[in-house]
């Protein structure tokens, strides 16, 4: 089958261009695959991170792909139907996690030539506006199929086509990030303490994730506990570095606030005993992906498809409610219980097979088969 994927790609950066390499890859070993990216994903005035755009320290593997759609031109909406069509694919395949990107790819899922499959990060995004409910019925209504990988989304896709093709597919597991380190070798590399329990958030720092709502449960854990926040803001990190300031621990909270390159990853999760993911609102999540590639078990809301992804399969333990006294209360249960602690590690063990590339690559094409 041929197979064209539109969506980010290098040299766009962010843990969408990284699932898209990964599908691409996964694809193309079946599969004649070709990439078409934007030119333009966002204005810089609406980009709320530093950029966009892979530097030279981020050490990210190229991808081949052609840059031709400029969200904000719809000339190119045309250039970029008329250049996928003429290539003559099979199956278009798009990523989809926010209804600014609507208007240009629900114009060329339409005009492509060929069926559609559309993999749903989000159907309706977490910061949420008015516009999103009419922009997203438009895109959704011109896809073949959808691949769901949640069923909080799957439920959210159901309410604008009830009749929608879909089949629902896990996240996989991110594993180019290479192996773990040594944890001593990784807390020498980021300054901190080997001895004492590790805590990690990692990953764009952003409102619906809950970063205040962490600290605030670091607030009143015992001096053996300490927190590693690593990742990009978006927006002011002002009011989190205030909070900062008034913790009794605060010289056990390291921040790393840069976006993290791929060569680094493995220093955050060969150091972190849990991650913990304390979100206000969540569909899936990108992180799980990674903390499962490393083994680490995570710390979750009760949000979105959180729980049934990570609750239900055991690869960690779910609060009750998005609080700091929910969140102190399931850490200092995790460290308590240390059969609790070796079944994540387990259950981790065993989530490995079932979250391949090779499995998601596989059933996203058979689903496309049968439209």
């Amino acid at each position: 089958m041929r197979i064209a994927i539109l969506s980010s790609f290098y040299p766009l950066r962010g843990g969408i261009s990284q699932f898209n390499a990964s599908m691409l890859e996964g694809l193309g070993k079946c599969h004649d695959t070709r990439a078409f990216s934007f030119s333009r994903q966002y204005p810089d005035l609406l980009f709320p991170g530093k950029t966009q755009y892979v530097t030279p320290e981020d050490e990210a593997a190229p991808v081949k792909a052609e840059a031709l759609l400029d969200t904000v031109n719809p000339f190119t909406w045309i250039r970029t139907a008329r250049a996928i069509r003429a290539w003559k694919p099979d199956l278009l395949v798009m990523k989809y996690w926010m209804s600014w990107f609507a208007p240009s790819l629900g114009y060329v899922a339409r005009r492509c030539g060929c069926k559609s499959v559309v993999v749903l990060d989000n159907v309706i995004p977490h910061e949420a506006h008015w516009f999103d409910k009419p922009l997203t019925r438009y895109f959704l209504n011109g896809c073949t199929g959808f691949v769901s990988m949640s069923a909080q989304v799957e439920g959210d896709l159901l309410a604008f086509r009830p009749e929608a093709p879909h089949i629902l597919l896990p996240h996989p597991i991110y594993a180019h990030f290479g192996p773990r380190m040594e944890r001593e070798e990784a807390a020498r590399a980021l300054g901190v303490n080997p001895s004492r329990k590790t805590l990690l958030f990692f990953g764009l720092i952003r409102e619906y994730k809950g970063l205040d709502i962490l600290l605030e449960a670091f607030r009143d854990l015992p001096e053996d506990y300490q927190l590693v926040v690593a990742g990009e803001p978006y927006g002011s990190f002002d009011k989190y570095r205030a909070i900062i300031e008034t913790l009794p621990g605060k010289d056990r909270v390291y921040v790393y606030p840069d976006y993290i390159r791929d060569s680094e990853v493995k220093k955050f999760w060969s150091v972190a005993d849990v991650a913990v993911l304390p979100y206000r609102s969540a569909t899936q999540s990108g992180i799980s992906a990674i903390a499962c590639h490393f083994g680490v078990p995570m710390i979750v809301t009760d949000v979105g498809g959180l729980k049934d992804t990570i609750g239900a399969r055991g690869t960690g333990i779910v609060a009750a409610e998005a609080s700091a006294r929910a969140i102190r209360r399931e850490i200092l249960r995790y460290f308590e219980d240390s059969a609790l602690q070796e079944n994540c590690r387990k259950a981790i063990g065993e989530e490995k097979d079932r979250l391949s590339w090779d499995r998601f690559c596989t059933r996203l094409a058979e689903f496309a088969a049968t439209l």
